[in-house]
């Protein structure tokens, strides 16, 4: 299974592969022919009062992860199909964030790798 992490706003490259935005809300600025996203999975993203609460500062980056964590809980239809891509070709997981290590994307891409083991 390999699946990357990228921010939107780098240029598109075919090592990507399968190139996926997980961000509740398109990316300003950025046109979809520009960004070349195969799917937008916005039903996995963070709900909006969490992003927003993350973003304002009330959640710290450990409370964060705790509850988007339950939030996935109640997406395994969704994440089990991002498994078998996962699984067969390469998928590149797409965020906006400025903040390459704390954001929603590497929360996700680290709890489809442990569900992948199940």
């Amino acid at each position: 299974m390999v699946i990357s992490l990228k921010r939107i706003y780098e240029e598109p490259n075919v090592n990507d592969g399968y190139r996926i935005l997980v961000d509740r809300l398109w990316p300003r600025g950025l046109s979809k022919e520009k960004a070349k996203v195969d799917e937008w999975m916005k039903e996995v993203a963070p709900s909006n009062s969490l992003r927003k609460a993350f973003h304002s500062g009330d959640l710290s980056w450990e409370d964060f992860e705790k509850q988007y964590i339950e939030e996935l809980e109640n997406q395994h239809d969704t994440l089990r199909a991002l498994v078998i891509r996962a699984k067969s070709e390469k998928v590149t997981l797409l965020y906006s964030s400025k903040n390459n290590e704390q954001n929603n994307a590497t929360v996700l891409k680290e709890y489809v790798e442990r569900m992948s083991m199940k």
